[in-house]
Formats: C-alpha cells, sequence, structure tokens
C-alpha cells in the first residue's frame, strides 16, 4: 500500500504523544497514512501485551489512518543492528511514504533514541538498491525520502517548525485516551507511574499550547528538521 505519510514509534501511543494531531491533520486532507509500532510496549508497568495492542487499534480508528503495525523488536532492549534495520526498510519500500515522521533523537526513554537512529539509518539505506530486501517472496525497489521529521515527545527540544494542530487537538486527546491502561483513569486500579498522573495529560496539552504561541496559534507539535525548509514544507 502506498502512503503519504509513514510515523514511526518506539511504543504503542508514542506516536499519539508526539504527533496525532499532525496525522489527524494529514488524513483530513485526504493523505494517506499510516502507522509501524517498534515494540510491543510489553515492559510497561501498566496493562499487558493484549490491551495494549486493542488500545493501539482503537488509537488507529481514532486518527483515521490506514495502516498499522507492530514489528515487535523488543521493548527495553530495542537495538540498532542490521536485522532491525533491514525490517524497518521493508516497511519503508512497501509503502514507499513521501514523508517519515519519527521519535525524537534526545529523550527521557533509551528506546525513543534508538527508536530514532533506526529510522534514520534504515532510510537511507533503503535508498541504496544493492541492499535487497522482500516482501511476499518479491525484490524490492530502492525508496528513499528527504522529508524525515522527529517528533518532539517528552523532553523539550527547540523545534525547527511547528504545524497547526488548533482543529485537531480534540482528537489527538481522544488518541491519546484510548489507551487508558497508560494514562490517568480513575477506573483504572494499577500502580501509578509518571505517566498515569492527570498533570501528565496537562503537560501535553501545555507543550501544545507552548509550540501554538511560536506561530501565533491555539496549538501546535513541534518536529525537527535536518534539511532546509524549502524542501520540506508540510500543508498548512
Amino acid at each position: 500500500m502506498k502512503l503519504d505519510v509513514l510515523a514511526f514509534g518506539a511504543h504503542p501511543d508514542d506516536v499519539e504523544l508526539g504527533c496525532a494531531g499532525t496525522i489527524a491533520k494529514m488524513v483530513r486532507q485526504g493523505k494517506k497514512v499510516g502507522i509501524v509500532d517498534l515494540t510491543l510496549g510489553e515492559l510497561a508497568t501498566r496493562g499487558d501485551v493484549a490491551i495494549r495492542e486493542e488500545e493501539s487499534k482503537k488509537a488507529a480508528s481514532i486518527l483515521g489512518i490506514q495502516y498499522r503495525a507492530n514489528l515487535n523488536l523488543g521493548d527495553g532492549f530495542l537495538e540498532i543492528n542490521e536485522q532491525n534495520i533491514l525490517k524497518l526498510i521493508v516497511e519503508i519500500r512497501r509503502h514507499r511514504p513521501t514523508t517519515i515522521l519519527a521519535n525524537a533523537p534526545k529523550d527521557r526513554h533509551p528506546d525513543h533514541e534508538k527508536s530514532a537512529e533506526l529510522v534514520k539509518r534504515a532510510n537511507f539505506l533503503s535508498g541504496l538498491k544493492k541492499i535487497d530486501t522482500r516482501f511476499q517472496s518479491k525484490s524490492q525497489e530502492a525508496h528513499r525520502t528527504q522529508k524525515l521529521f522527529h517528533y518532539i515527545q517528552d523532553y523539550y527540544l527547540e523545534p525547527n517548525f511547528c504545524i497547526d494542530i488548533t482543529d485537531f487537538m480534540q482528537i489527538k486527546e481522544k488518541a491519546i485516551k484510548a489507551y487508558s491502561s497508560q494514562f490517568y483513569n480513575p477506573n483504572v486500579e494499577e500502580l501509578d507511574t509518571p505517566i498515569s498522573k492527570p498533570s501528565f495529560l496537562k503537560h501535553i496539552e501545555g507543550r501544545a499550547i507552548q509550540f501554538g504561541r511560536y506561530i501565533q496559534k491555539d496549538f501546535a507539535e513541534g518536529f525537527l528538521s535536518e534539511y532546509p525548509f524549502e524542501q520540506v514544507v508540510l500543508p498548512h
């Protein structure tokens, strides 16, 4: 399936936290969007693999995306190696996106940083025709995009550009709350974590307000880019 945008996240809910508003906006604009989670999030203090899988399906439905997959590369033990890079290349070549979104290169969870590097290397190597990958026994053609952006998640990082999500903030919040096992839910009786407190959801909203101020909008999401803006402008 050809996709306009392919978003990678180390864990189910990473993409929702970092760029769900932008994804919802692009879906509304008629773009075909997919999400690839690199791990099952199996080491999370709250919930379990089955619950998180159902939550990720619910969030995907809320966002209206066309595709979601999980590569199960090992929560907490995500490694930058040939085997994992090749699995990402298969996804990139399979969907041939114009834009790729990835975790921030510096963040609280080590898997986020490794995911960012994995996606960066996979995108580059995916453009080399001498690297052979196959999908459904068929050889894949090389594909690389210059539009690789990193969404900002936990740590504050100064964005290179921001996307107005004012009309999509409610969808972002709804997609995040689809992960009811992970975030604040008074009906769930499990151990508290840094992200299960009500203040964490307020932090997400505050970050969107902060980035919104940079572009004189109510809410926005911030992104990092290694490329000149003339090459990378996303729809406003």
